[in-house]
């Protein structure tokens, strides 16, 4: 039996915001392609956007959910500062993506459900990723999100800042471990632009409600995937196991609907916000 699973609602009185944050961003947290080694039985995985290049921070590809062929993308982190690097410490440039539009269109083509993984402090703001056109790329994703034909899960992992990690979480249903946070900007912007001082990223990051237990409550997140059990952490290979599990029920719920009411029903689920 899974170890981390509580009524709905719950809220953890032991951890505050910050210190969710710092376990968010922490380095030994679990990437996307470690969750995609361990939920699914195979991966096949696909390069390029067919128009730029390969961005190394978004993974994605085909694989398999308990003999169901699925389409898997997620925004890469490294573990240590080489891997950062090649990742770009996990902020898309526009040709990410592309990539992960690409392949959620071939799945739409193939009738594979998508599901996504977020771990991003947001899309990469340089100068040659804006004039790639970085906010058309989101702003693409976003809209062909929206009507893709095929249900899509996503689930934040670690950080999800911004419309960097909105371009993947246009979903049916979205789900956040325990110690993740999904937000506008990050803490240190949000104290940035509100009070124009930087240190005071503690305060905003209580101020911003960006814990999977603040989106649960406000209802912008379906679950939360538990990492502790009466303040223990819950072995990785368990939460896995509890992600796959839910995946297949839900995936199996989502497929079982047609396209019109599948299709009506994420377009409700963010009318409500």
């Amino acid at each position: 039996m899974y170890l981390g699973r509580k009524e709905a609602g719950t809220v953890s009185k032991d951890k505050t915001a910050k210190d969710i944050v710092a376990l968010a961003r922490a380095a030994d947290r679990p990437t996307s392609r470690d969750h995609i080694a361990e939920i699914f039985d195979e991966f096949i995985e696909c390069h390029g956007d067919r128009y730029f290049s390969d961005d190394k921070a978004v993974v994605g590809g085909i694989a398999s959910l308990a003999g169901r062929p699925v389409t898997v993308i997620g925004i890469q982190k490294g573990r240590d500062l080489e891997e950062n690097i090649e990742s770009n410490f996990g902020s898309p440039n526009p040709e990410g993506y592309r990539k992960a539009l690409r392949l959620m269109k071939q799945a739409e083509k193939f009738k594979r459900p998508v599901i996504t993984f977020i771990n991003t402090p947001g899309a990469y703001c340089g100068t040659g990723a804006e004039e790639r056109g970085e906010g058309e790329a989101i702003a693409r994703n976003l809209m062909a999100m929206s009507h893709l034909k095929v249900p899509i899960v996503s689930i934040f992992t670690g950080e999800g800042g911004s419309g960097g990690a909105l371009a993947l979480a246009v979903a049916d249903e979205v789900w956040m471990l325990e110690y993740s946070i999904y937000s506008i900007l990050s803490p240190e912007g949000f104290a940035s632009i509100l009070w124009k001082d930087s240190s005071r990223s503690d305060e905003a990051a209580e101020v911003m409600k960006l814990t999977s237990y603040d989106l649960k409550k406000l209802g912008v997140v379906e679950k939360i995937i538990y990492e502790t059990q009466d303040n223990k952490t819950i072995p990785r290979f368990l939460i896995h196991q509890e992600i796959r599990s839910q995946l297949i029920e839900t995936i199996d719920q989502l497929c079982g609907l047609s396209v019109e009411e599948l299709l009506a029903k994420r377009y409700q689920r963010f009318r409500k916000f």
